[in-house]
């Protein structure tokens, strides 16, 4: 990053306070010179040596370029806020819903460095080396200001004391898909102090909980007042959301939050499409919010402007997305990948997410040699990256993504990730049609600004002139494809009632209901005859397409969910007719 600021060094930080920790022997770890050091950390021109957490008997260390694997230490209590406590009923609300809030300093001499997490958490190392450098982008498109960006790390459960030491004392549950999620609020300032002239702080918001929409709005309060209030304000909205009702799958929640009242809908699980309509977007008032909270974050920038070069090619993107196919994606800047991979996300609903998806992706973390390597890539990974080292590491990647609009190799910076903005693709020849009235739209709102008069030609002697706003475009989008992926779906399930037994056919045990076995052949039968919702560009391709998506894990997660379902409710309605 640019104009990077430094910030002392120090053996203690005021205002903080050490947690007594277990002992725990640390490994040294061999520096790699990796393409002269390309680095994850704030100044790619500068090469941070190890970042310390200041604790009773550990540290934690950090190379400069590729992680290597340490060994599985146990976990340890990262400093806490001085003198203030949240403990028992508190604690146990609060954490329903967040693990807690971090602070993350940079550290000219020992970058990223994890200062304080309110209330106490436990952690293991890796965890918190995680945390710390994916809170800092690696790049910005500002010298002063503010960003929010999320990322993914894979969670490693704690386990108890039998000893009963303290340290254990605050270990947290499980998160339900194995993942922590980060929300970053990062503010870079000017500070005449600093060696570099900047000062830059992240505020994090750890969850277990996948709801890009309700935790960014959070930061984009948060941060601010953080950055102006400093530490007391974390106090102030831990116990606002230790207030909040329970996270009730399917339910609407009324969620009070530092001066703020939000009404948020939570989804019945994580593969319900939370589409609502363009109107929500207008009432968001200053001390008012209706959130969808499994939606991606809020604009700015719309999505029509992110993936601006790539509008033409979206559908192309789509069809790789639902068959599993892994995408790297470039940005400018974290914000940028963090929002295109969320709606990717959101947009590959209700069919059940069977990959993994970083928003945000760096090269220290510990995944790094798992994810990123000369192997090809795993199957559903979606890769958001900003650092320039992962074009040449990635080169292999069958689909690549570069954000941004269309525009010269001039206007890229010379250190921006990627290509020039646009979608490249070694493999893929789409399968369907495109909808060539809303790509005309799209097209002509992201290149005239946030109130647009597009001219749709629908016939040649007609034309239609309508005027839309970026965010009612972006809207139109994600609609159409979340759409098309619930198309998709249309044939398999048309084909899946013939398989559930009838009355008749089931006999009165209930080990007997199951769904008949999925038969490949049968069904290309029931799709010939019937046909598909989605616009195939002919016969041929609608066969292959659906060839390929049976084969992906994504069909595999689905049949199961089904089976259960069926069995379930079959089951069900035999043991009443029991009674």
């Amino acid at each position: 990053m640019e104009n990077s600021p430094d910030f002392a060094s120090s053996a203690s930080v005021p205002g903080y306070r050490a947690v007594r920790v277990s002992e725990d022997s640390q490994q040294s770890r061999k520096t790699v010179d990796l393409l002269h050091g390309a680095s994850s950390s704030p100044d790619l021109n500068t090469r941070p040596s190890l970042p310390t957490l200041q604790l009773a008997n550990i540290s934690l260390s950090r190379t400069r370029t590729l992680p290597s694997r340490s060994p599985k230490h146990a976990p340890s209590i990262v400093p806490t806020l001085q003198g203030i406590t949240f403990e028992g009923e508190n604690l146990e609300r609060l954490r329903r819903w967040v693990l807690g809030l971090a602070i993350v300093d940079f550290d000219l001499e020992q970058g990223p460095s994890l200062r304080c997490i309110f209330p106490l958490l436990s952690l293991y190392p890796f965890e918190a080396e995680n945390i710390a450098f994916s809170a800092f982008p690696d790049s910005t498109l500002f010298k002063e200001g503010s960003e929010i960006h999320s990322f993914r790390i894979r969670e490693q459960s704690t386990r108890s004391n039998r000893r009963g030491s303290s340290l254990f004392e605050c270990h947290r549950a499980p998160s339900p898909d194995g993942f922590v999620y980060g929300f970053s609020h990062f503010n870079q300032v000017k500070a005449p102090a600093s060696k570099r002239g900047y000062s830059q702080r992240c505020i994090v918001l750890l969850t277990q909980h996948p709801y890009p929409a309700l935790f960014c709005a959070l930061l984009s309060k948060l941060g601010p007042l953080f950055h102006t209030h400093g530490d007391a304000i974390l106090e102030v909205a831990s116990h606002n959301i230790a207030k909040w009702p329970p996270p009730v799958p399917g339910t609407t929640v009324e969620l009070g939050f530092i001066g703020s009242v939000l009404h948020v809908e939570l989804p019945r699980d994580m593969d319900e499409q939370q589409l609502g309509n363009v109107n929500h977007l207008d009432v968001q008032l200053e001390h008012d919010w209706h959130l969808l909270a499994c939606s991606p974050p809020f604009p700015p920038p719309s999505m029509v402007h992110i993936f601006g070069a790539s509008l033409k090619h979206l559908w192309s993107i789509w069809e790789c997305l639902v068959l599993c196919e892994p995408i790297l994606i470039f940005g400018r800047s974290s914000a940028w990948t963090s929002l295109a991979i969320w709606w990717l996300r959101d947009v590959f609903r209700p069919i059940p997410w069977a990959g993994d998806f970083r928003p945000y992706f760096t090269i220290h973390d510990r995944e790094h040699s798992a994810l990123v390597n000369e192997r090809p890539p795993k199957a559903g990974l979606l890769l958001g990256v900003t650092n320039p080292f992962f074009e040449k590491a990635c080169s292999h990647w069958p689909h690549t993504l570069t954000l941004g609009g269309k525009s010269s190799s001039q206007d890229i910076p010379a250190r921006f990730a990627g290509s020039s903005p646009g979608w490249k693709t070694k493999t893929h020849q789409r399968y369907t049609s495109k909808d060539r009235q809303l790509l005309q739209l799209s097209e002509a709102t992201a290149g005239r600004g946030n109130a647009t008069e597009g001219k749709l030609k629908f016939l040649p002697w007609q034309a239609l002139t309508i005027c839309v706003s970026v965010e009612e475009a972006s809207f139109n989008l994600r609609r159409h494809f979340s759409c098309r992926s619930a198309a998709l779906l249309v044939p398999l399930n048309r084909y899946l009632n013939t398989l559930i037994p009838r009355p008749s056919e089931a006999n009165k045990t209930s080990t007997d209901l199951r769904l008949k076995p999925f038969n490949n052949a049968n069904f290309f039968t029931s799709l010939k005859a019937h046909g598909a919702a989605l616009p195939f560009k002919s016969s041929t391709k609608q066969r292959e397409f659906y060839e390929r998506w049976l084969r992906t894990p994504a069909f595999g997660l689905w049949l199961a969910r089904q089976e259960e379902i069926v069995e379930r409710t079959l089951a069900n309605a035999n043991s009443g007719k029991a009674r």
